[in-house]
């Protein structure tokens, strides 16, 4: 498999993925859009920091691409709802440039209340402005932090430690949380009013753009200091510039720019009260390379169908819970493709139930490759299990997922059910039996049964009448179709029987023809997997 490092990692992550059997390394750093347009129609992943742009144009051309690393934690750069619709995984790095980046915010904080930068400036042109360059201190003063995630949260311990007071508005804070931490959870216009520093730490998205701008400076006290090493955007640089320059904030301190590189002629460029940095966030040699040979690592293991971490697109899945959950995936992909096989073609909802120990773990990995069984053979996509709850929405199929306490005969059971247009539910059951976990169906229609959820089954209604078995082995037999194995169930003596029926090829059409004619039988469903 092809792995492509569009921009530049640390070393031990690019021989990571070199001394890793199977893979082929391709370093394209720098390269242009068109190049990399033509190096993803093999390319199993890339790996990309902020520089190259993976477009909707770059997942069409990739038929083979299953995974996006970004050596980093924004994604800007990377088309996520193409990357989810073509079914590549997009992963990032949160965690490894966390102390970089509030390391160099917490920088930033105290140039704003100190006039480093400025008074440095004055040295090396030969001046000695020791009336110029006052400020204040930090103590006791109160800290506004945006967002208060994994950076949040360590910029709020240093500023405690420092003496401040912090507010914090997230809306995704609960109040016990806070209380734990130390800090006071606001709505966004309360933290505005009383912070005399504020820094951004939350991502860039339609309700985050813009969002500190001419309204959010009248609500701020006069003389605030305001930072920001997040991304670029949240803050509106033109009302910056005009709040710097009227003093209503006295400092500030910015990483991140709207659009990168910042313009030569940017009107930031010229604010003396302001310190620009250029997206240094995650410039640490630790950082770099902390984040380079962890993309690596993580592009690696999904490429190779392992565990999934720190996915942006798809929930992401520990290897403890996927060694737990891995013997079920396999039988609930193939118990979504059964369903989907005896069910009408329209079908409005569809409901999955877990029972027994399932019930204790994170059982979305479960849910999607159970979706992806039931879309393989009617969605006109290549089916996933980072695409498959999107390819269901677009079809307009309802989907509800419960977890039950109920009681079972068995210690682990995955129930399927789909309700068709016509208004008829159509189910199978499944479970693991045995020490060895043989997967099986022990369900179908609520008429219990035991067969493995393989190859080619037929799924035959019929009266229960002497002889039927025989003639359905004999019609088989004559067509060169093996019997692999057969399950038998009745509701009552005389009454209707369902046959499952695995057999080592599929029945001919002449076969089927025979079997369909049988004045005793009442549906012959010939079945995939």
């Amino acid at each position: 498999m092809k792995i492509i490092v569009a921009d530049k990692i640390a070393a031990s992550g690019v021989e990571y993925l070199k001394n890793r059997p199977g893979i082929e390394v391709v370093e394209a750093y720098g390269s242009s859009p068109e190049t990399i347009l033509e190096l993803v129609k093999d390319a199993t992943g890339i790996v990309v920091r902020s520089e190259t742009k993976i477009t909707r144009e770059v997942f069409e051309a990739a038929s083979q691409l299953k995974v996006v690393g970004r050596a980093g934690v924004g994604v800007d750069n990377i088309d996520i709802e193409a990357a989810t619709q073509h079914g590549v995984v997009v992963m990032n790095t949160p965690g490894g440039n966390t102390i970089a980046t509030v390391e160099l915010t917490f920088t930033h904080i105290l140039c704003g209340a100190r006039q480093v930068v400025q008074a440095n400036a004055s040295m090396t042109a030969g001046k000695w402005d020791r009336n110029i360059y006052g400020g204040i201190e930090v103590l006791r003063k109160t800290l506004g932090i945006l967002g208060l995630g994994r950076i949040g949260s360590e910029i709020s311990s240093r500023a405690q430690a420092f003496g401040m007071r912090v507010v914090a508005y997230d809306p995704f804070l609960v109040s016990s949380r806070a209380k734990q931490m130390g800090v006071e959870a606001m709505e966004l216009n309360d933290v505005l009013k009383v912070a005399d520093f504020i820094t951004v730490h939350m991502p860039l998205t339609d309700s985050t753009k813009n969002m500190i701008d001419k309204t959010a400076f009248t609500m701020m006290k006069d003389g605030v200091r305001l930072f920001n090493c997040a991304r670029g955007g949240i803050i509106n640089e033109g009302d910056l510039v005009e709040a710097l320059e009227s003093g209503k904030v006295a400092f500030a301190g910015l990483d991140v720019y709207a659009n990168e590189p910042l313009a030569e002629d940017s009107p930031l460029r010229g604010v003396r009260n302001l310190v620009l940095t250029p997206h240094l966030g995650a410039s640490t040699i630790e950082a770099q390379e902390s984040v380079g040979l962890e993309i690596a690592e993580a592009v690696a293991q999904a490429a190779e169908g392992g565990v999934i971490q720190n996915a942006i697109n798809m929930p992401s899945v520990d290897s403890k819970t996927l060694e737990a959950l891995s013997p079920y995936l396999h039988l609930g992909e193939n118990l979504g493709n059964f369903l989907q096989q005896i069910s009408p073609d329209r079908v409005d909802k569809l409901k999955i139930t877990y029972f027994g120990n399932i019930i204790d773990f994170d059982a979305n990995p479960l849910t999607r490759r159970i979706l992806q069984g039931y879309l393989t053979n009617i969605s006109g996509e290549n089916v996933n299990s980072v695409n498959a709850p999107t390819l269901l929405e677009k079809l307009g199929i309802e989907c509800e997922v419960t977890k039950s306490n109920g009681e079972s005969d068995y210690n682990e059971l995955i129930v399927l059910e789909a309700t068709g247009s016509d208004g008829g539910t159509y189910s199978v059951e499944g479970t693991l039996i045995g020490k060895s976990g043989m997967p099986r169906i022990v369900h179908i229609n609520g008429r219990e049964v035991e067969a493995a959820p393989e190859g080619i089954m037929l799924v035959i209604e019929n009266q229960d009448v002497p002889g039927l078995v025989g003639t359905l082995g004999t019609i088989l037999g004559q067509n060169n179709v093996n019997i692999a194995s057969m399950s038998l169930s009745r509701n009552h003596v005389g009454g209707l029987a369902l046959n499952v029926i695995n057999l080592d090829t599929a029945p001919s059409e002449k076969a089927y023809q025979e079997i369909v004619s049988n004045e005793f039988i009442k549906s012959v469903q010939v079945v995939s997997l």
